[in-house]
């Protein structure tokens, strides 16, 4: 799916077709020109040779129908893993990927074992979440909020991501409000810095993980150039620049990373560093190779030391474990 393409193709036409097909395509999710039947017959047989509208994938559902992962096929045969989630209260929240696969090696995560394949075009990441729009259909219930936390580092396809970012807040495509719209990522200083600057309102999660430079960059390799010293400041600065809350992300590894005594030193470390406009996402670890996840038990300790030095903290919902879809699991089999 070429959105520019699509703009090309729809010059010579009047603006009332060119309203027709979008809204054939984004609000009507249509899957076959075939279908528009408001669209004059030689503009449907363009549109199906250059801007076809079928998405393959593959789907898994997890037991409890709570977790929609797809595996898409792109254009060039190569695969990417996007992953539906969906709330009790009724939301519906798309967490896509911005890479084929992932160049950062994190100890903990599947799709850094892979490798980094290539980019992803906006086009590419806006297509999941209308493959998921697609699904939702029939229940007549649609994304209400995206998170970039899928396979790959978003700020090192930052263009692309904030193009995407872009449609995905454009009421004539998804019409999903920029305080829905969530960018996660490992702590790409420069890429930071360019979010504290961008217009749109959307959210900014760093992947913290540890609460000191040594163990950080035995699990993280990245945080060797980009060490807490110069991180955290980048990360005060955008709060400061934004007043929008920052969610640190801190995954729980048993015997690791989740004792009462690095709560305690995370504690300190943020409220020296960012002082406010912060919490902590507590993420239960799913399995995916040396480490194992921290026990219930020892995570409410964690959370009750970092909340009685007054820190917000919450702990992530697991969704998609059965179905190798949970954070740090895409691209780790089927």
């Amino acid at each position: 799916m070429d959105l520019d393409k699509l703009q090309d193709i729809l010059k010579p036409y009047p603006a009332f077709r060119q309203k027709q097909v979008q809204e054939a395509v984004f609000s009507r999710l249509l899957a076959d020109w075939e279908q528009a039947s408001n669209l004059p017959k030689d503009l449907k047989e363009i549109l199906k040779k250059e801007f076809p509208l079928d998405i393959k994938a593959e789907i898994f559902v997890s037991p409890d129908k709570k977790t929609v992962k797809a595996a898409i096929e792109l254009g060039d045969k190569q695969i990417i893993e996007t992953v539906l989630l969906r709330h009790d209260d009724g939301r519906n929240t798309a967490c896509v990927s911005s890479q084929v696969g992932c160049a950062l090696n994190c100890a903990f995560c599947a799709t850094g074992q892979l490798g980094l394949g290539r980019d992803l075009t906006a086009d590419e990441i806006i297509s999941q979440i209308l493959f998921f729009n697609r699904y939702l259909r029939p229940e007549n219930e649609r994304v209400s909020s995206v998170v970039f936390m899928g396979m790959g580092e978003p700020l090192l396809n930052y263009d692309e991501v904030i193009k995407a970012a872009g449609q995905i807040n454009d009421k004539n495509i998804f019409n999903i409000g920029a305080r829905h719209i969530s960018v996660s990522t490992v702590g790409i200083i420069p890429g930071i810095k360019k979010l504290a600057d961008f217009p749109l309102q959307i959210n900014l999660a760093i992947s913290l993980h540890a609460p000191n430079d040594k163990l950080r960059q035995e699990l993280m390799p990245v945080a060797k150039k980009y060490p807490l010293k110069v991180l955290l400041p980048a990360a005060a600065d955008y709060i400061n620049k934004t007043s929008r809350k920052l969610m640190i992300e801190y995954l729980m590894l048993k015997n690791v990373n989740d004792s009462e005594a690095q709560a305690q030193e995370l504690a300190r470390l943020l409220k020296t560093s960012l002082k406010k406009l912060f919490f902590v996402n507590l993420i239960a670890y799913n399995p995916t190779g040396k480490f194992r996840a921290s026990s219930p038990e020892q995570i409410k300790k964690f959370q009750a030391v970092l909340e009685k030095e007054g820190i917000a903290a919450v702990q992530r919902y697991r969704f998609g474990l059965g179905i190798k879809g949970a954070c740090g699991q895409l691209g780790g089999g089927r």
